[in-house]
């Protein structure tokens, strides 16, 4: 497993969302946004997903995934490789969904604040509809994608 930087730990902290990446039974990748509720420095993510669909099937055949982050203002972004566990909800402890209820909240009051500014997004709160997490997927890191462009390093 690998270490996490302070800095990269940040970076995908303060993005509401990630794409994670794994492959189907047809060896075809497959894409899903998830959020993290937490990333530690030993280079264990945590994420909640709300289905039970492909990225769980996908996960319980081969749990190779990648969970990348860009910010497109600061043009960044990482993408962490590895091997996930798959948690499921009766073994999630409440500060687990206590943390998952924080992050909805968090986005939520986002939604509105960026509404009142009369910026352009959803016009409803789809987080407020958004299901409890079924699972929890646990990515332990062993590559780490560095996306900067080298000359802006």
């Amino acid at each position: 497993m690998k270490a996490l930087a302070d800095e990269i730990i940040q970076f995908f902290q303060n993005q509401n969302f990630t794409i994670i990446t794994t492959i189907g039974k047809d060896g075809w990748p497959h894409n899903s946004c998830k959020g993290i509720v937490k990333i530690g420095k030993d280079g264990r993510v945590y994420l909640l997903d709300l289905y039970l669909k492909q990225t769980y099937e996908n996960l319980k055949c081969n749990p190779r995934m990648s969970i990348t982050a860009v910010d497109e203002h600061k043009f960044k972004g990482y993408c962490l490789k590895g091997k996930a566990r798959l948690i499921p909800k009766e073994k999630l402890g409440p500060q687990v969904i206590a943390a998952w209820e924080d992050k909805i909240t968090s986005r939520i009051t986002q939604r509105v604040i960026k509404n009142m500014r009369e910026e352009k997004g959803h016009p409803h709160h789809p987080e407020a509809f958004f299901p409890p997490p079924e699972y929890m997927i646990v990515l332990e890191a062993e590559e780490i994608v560095d996306l900067n462009p080298r000359y802006l390093k």
